[in-house]
């Protein structure tokens, strides 16, 4: 079986959330399963494609309305990845240094979408699955099914999986001369409340649509930002599949971006040296717990309750610390610095991102804050369990099929409100616990053992493949 999948991120390329996780993840995992799994992605101006060498394959145009762009395909060539990787590049479009946030997003996104198609339709390049990732790659069911110039490809099955469903590409109904030309009879399947909705053409067009956790899916039907009812009626296609994590990169035993390594047997005196590099860099006492919080400052995290769940939180106890890696919204931004100084030797925060260091405080942790009020899958919390933390999160999404409360028989902090309150209470338990040294780690050990791995993800990915009438299964 020949999969394809199209997506706007896949790490270590270019990371903007989870979605490059996966895409980064789960083709090397699926094929460890015997099949051919390729990722296909916008060019980036950025150090990866920069070091790399790549390999021109493909040069043709594309056309949106009346602009007309030269487009190459190139093939990385490098076995690191653990996969086929191909970069689309645009000049001036397409080879930015940003994912997104760009005024031409919208032509970024179809043009990425039809180039890739008519690769594959003129190049005589055959995959049994074409398997798109969130709003910026959904047009392509659509496309593939109803627009003239890809009738060859009608007969390809299409995944879309959904890893976040508030985002949804909308566009205006002024802006249909960018799409390629299409039976009109078919424009109900562009439209979603008035406008062209590329995430419910998607779903509406694809063989077969997942969120990234079964809880997510069931509460997308009820709470989708506009699509609930959509979910609902094209439930018989639809499924949860929780994402893994990749538990080579992701291994606290030979993660060289530790100051120490450690496994299950040496869990406490390896996190305990990395504790004390992180508390020496950031002020903080490595003699007091130590709450981690890993994430973009936005309301969808829950960013906008943390500033004062953590003064309340410090202010009552006086015996934790807390360090926050994130970025997002201005004011959330600010707040943090402010507490930074309020706070002096509890509290400390980097603004931004930065991959070595997230690793740094996942093995630094005692506790992991996740009390998101979306989270479709949620990576942090199990890279988390595989570092020894314990995660403290809100009943959600896929926090709540992954993360069971100490109460139930389980390894995990829950809540199910999204308030200061819950936050605050449940920090309270964790300190509760901290001190019932025993206890704590024998959970701490307990936790690096679960396999949250893509192992058993990537087949139920297969099965879902297999679930569609392929009319054709390449072997090779």
């Amino acid at each position: 079986m020949k999969i394809l999948h199209l997506s706007f991120e896949c790490y270590p390329i270019a990371k903007v959330g989870g979605l490059a996780d996966v895409v980064g993840a789960l083709p090397k995992y699926q094929s460890k399963l015997g099949t051919t799994s390729s990722v296909i992605m916008p060019y980036y101006d950025n150090a990866f494609t920069k070091k790399n060498k790549l390999n021109e394959i493909y040069k043709e145009e594309v056309s949106l309305d009346t602009n007309i762009y030269q487009y190459t395909i190139y093939k990385v060539d490098s076995k690191k990845i653990g996969f086929d990787l191909f970069f689309v590049h645009i000049e001036g479009l397409l080879d930015r240094e940003n994912v997104y946030g760009y005024e031409d997003d919208l032509y970024r996104f179809l043009s990425f979408q039809l180039a890739t198609l008519n690769w594959i339709k003129t190049d005589a390049v055959d995959f049994d699955i074409l398997h798109c990732h969130d709003h910026h790659t959904s047009m392509v069911p659509f496309f593939i099914n109803y627009c003239y110039d890809y009738k060859q490809l009608e007969d390809t099955p299409t995944i879309l999986t959904i890893h976040n469903a508030q985002y949804q590409g909308q566009f205006s109904h002024d802006l249909m001369d960018l799409l390629p030309s299409f039976d009109f009879s078919n424009v109900g399947l562009l439209d979603w409340y008035g406008q062209i909705n590329p995430l419910a053409t998607g779903i509406k067009c694809a063989s077969r649509v997942n969120t990234v956790s079964p809880s997510y899916m069931d509460e997308l039907k009820h709470n989708a930002n506009g699509l609930e009812g959509l979910l609902r009626s094209e439930e018989n296609k639809c499924i949860g599949i929780l994402n893994g994590i990749d538990d080579v990169f992701w291994n606290p035993e030979k993660d060289k971006m530790l100051v120490k390594t450690y496994k299950v047997t040496n869990v406490v005196s390896g996190k305990k040296k990395n504790k004390i590099e992180l508390c020496k860099k950031y002020g903080l006492d490595p003699e007091l717990p130590l709450f981690g919080f890993i994430g973009r400052l936005v309301g969808e995290k829950s960013a906008d309750l943390l500033p004062e769940a953590f003064k309340q939180s410090i202010k009552e106890n006086q015996n934790i610390n807390i360090f926050l890696l994130g970025s997002g919204h201005q004011h959330v931004e600010e707040e943090l610095l402010g507490l930074k100084e309020e706070l002096n030797g509890n509290f400390n925060v980097h603004i931004g991102y930065d991959e070595k260091l997230s690793h740094e405080v996942y093995a630094a942790s005692d506790f992991l804050l996740m009390p998101s009020r979306v989270e479709p899958c949620g990576l942090n919390q199990m890279y988390s369990l595989r570092y020894g933390t314990i995660p403290i999160v809100r009943r959600t999404g896929g926090l709540k099929d992954t993360v069971i409360d100490i109460g139930d028989d389980g390894f995990g902090i829950c809540h199910d409100q999204a308030s200061v309150w819950d936050i605050c209470y449940s920090i309270n338990r964790a300190i509760q616990l901290y001190n019932e040294t025993n206890t704590f780690r024998k959970i701490q050990k307990r936790i690096m053992k679960i396999d949250n791995s893509w192992t058993k993800s990537a087949q139920d990915y297969l099965n879902l493949y297999s679930s569609i009438n392929l009319p054709q299964i390449h072997n090779d």
